[in-house]
């Protein structure tokens, strides 16, 4: 179009722009800025969607050059323009530079708005606490700016993550006074942080309170109140929550059957569990891959791999693609039960996929080597993990450390150990009682109490282990009789 003569449309441009952002085509909505600024006319929509893309795929340095471009075009950012930069400085814990940018807006005269505050106070409270977030919510009103409620509820989600309960309540009743009335919103967030604290009375008094200030309850509130039971182990009251919760006419999200599935699981209730996964497909809120996840464990930890593999099976055409966790548990299980084969298969689809391992993956493979007497193996991968990049944790090493042990493989083991050291990873008490094991275990007990001591007197294991230790590899003396270690108190 452009070789013909044609001028470029800044609202197609734009529109391609967001397009190609949202479909990951970076460098074509490069390319299409860059059609628009040499035969177009682009407008601050147009660079406000560009930075707004080049944010989101985290090309802020790119996103802050931009507005040199448009300043030499003639145009001044708007405040759209900067809540885009703030918000996506703030989203990456960039909170200074989120407050240069605020000095930056309003040397540019530009005015901050409610959207503004709203996003740097919700930065301030993950990164400095709700002390300093009031500060910027005492500036929104010498401003002369009218929070919002998406602005209190910022507010009252802060005091209640510190645990300033009495604060939260305090600041809810006063919007009243502030010409703005708490909605659900701001009850549902006192009521998960009351209930979290195991506080149902002072959570039924807010239910009373919610009624009488006529704030009906949404699918949330009802997920919170289901949630705290299944955790306090009430499942049964959760299930009539539930049912209550469909008479009143609310339909429940994965939110709310999450909780309940797990604590069927716990229970061993695993026909209840997949009836409920049913019932989720049937009343059209599909179950997300976390549901199966819970599920697939459970079956699994029960023997049930079979069954478990019948509904892994299933997750493609169901509109759920299994995950790295789907494909642990799965490649675990089938191992543990000894079918190999199908667990290779398994690690080769999710490659084939394009899933990538992550460090659980590379434990439970380990782990499984390991227990099959495959020590060589488990080190080999343990050398591949590191080559790919993913380190390798105290938790890594110590699997591998209990092979070459359970192996009498002392040597390598202690070889196992200044390698973990010389790589940065710090032993924890469990290597070192590991490695006394394994002396003690390969036929050496008297060196084994002996390694224990010293490292008990070092600080490295504890009195508590080297009880445990010295009642596991008693010591004989020379007319036969036990002979028990000094343990200083």
């Amino acid at each position: 179009m452009m070789n013909s003569g044609h001028k470029a449309d800044v609202i197609l441009c734009t529109k391609l722009i967001k397009g190609f952002f949202n479909s990951k085509s970076v460098d074509k909505a490069v390319k299409v800025m860059d059609i628009l600024e040499r035969y177009g006319e682009p407008d601050i929509f147009a660079y406000n969607a560009y930075i707004s893309g080049l944010c989101k795929v985290n090309r802020i340095d790119s996103a802050n050059g931009v507005l040199s471009r448009m300043r030499a075009r003639g145009f001044s950012p708007d405040i759209v323009t900067y809540n885009i930069l703030i918000g996506s400085l703030c989203n990456r814990g960039k909170l200074d530079m989120a407050l240069e940018m605020l000095d930056q807006l309003m040397d540019d005269r530009c005015l901050p708005t409610v959207i503004t505050y709203t996003i740097l106070i919700e930065a301030t409270i993950l990164e400095g606490g709700i002390g300093e977030a009031m500060k910027l919510f005492d500036e929104i009103l010498s401003r002369g700016l009218k929070p919002d409620m998406y602005t209190y509820n910022t507010v009252i989600r802060g005091m209640c993550r510190e645990g300033l309960m009495d604060e939260a309540f305090d600041f809810v009743r006063s919007l009243t006074s502030r010409n703005c009335k708490p909605d659900v919103i701001s009850y549902n967030i006192l009521l998960r942080a009351l209930l979290n604290q195991g506080k149902w009375d002072d959570g039924a008094e807010l239910i009373n309170e919610m009624f009488s200030n006529r704030c009906e309850f949404n699918v949330v509130t009802y997920s919170i109140m289901i949630s705290a039971l299944c955790r306090e182990g009430q499942l049964d009251e959760a299930i009539n929550l539930l049912k209550i919760m469909i008479d009143e006419g609310l339909t429940p999200d994965t939110y709310t059957f999450d909780p309940l599935i797990s604590a069927l699981c716990r229970e061993g209730r695993l026909d209840l569990a997949i009836a409920f996964l049913d019932y989720m497909i049937s009343s059209g809120c599909f179950p997300d891959i976390v549901n199966y996840n819970t599920i697939l464990s459970a079956l699994c930890k029960n023997g049930k791999s079979e069954e478990a593999m019948e509904v892994f099976s299933k997750l493609d055409e169901s509109g759920c693609p299994p995950d790295v966790s789907t494909y642990n548990t799965m490649v675990s299980a089938l191992w543990n039960n000894g079918d190999r084969i199908r667990a290779y298969r398994l690690l080769s689809d999710m490659f084939t996929k394009g899933i990538s391992p992550d460090g659980i993956t590379y434990n439970s493979l380990i782990s499984c080597l390991c227990r099959e007497g495959m020590v060589d193996g488990a080190i080999e991968l343990l050398g591949d993990m590191r080559k790919i990049g993913f380190l390798p944790t105290v938790v890594t090493y110590n699997i591998v450390l209990l092979g070459l042990c359970k192996a009498h493989r002392i040597g390598d083991a202690v070889l196992m150990l200044e390698e973990m050291v010389e790589k940065g990873c710090q032993p924890n008490e469990t290597s070192y009682v590991l490695l006394v094991e394994g002396i003690g275990f390969a036929g050496w007990r008297v060196e084994a109490m002996e390694l224990a001591n010293t490292l008990c007197e070092k600080g490295v294991i504890s009195n508590q282990s080297l009880r445990r230790l010295d009642r596991t590899f008693p010591i004989v003396d020379v007319y036969g009789s036990f002979v028990q270690t000094e343990i200083k108190s």
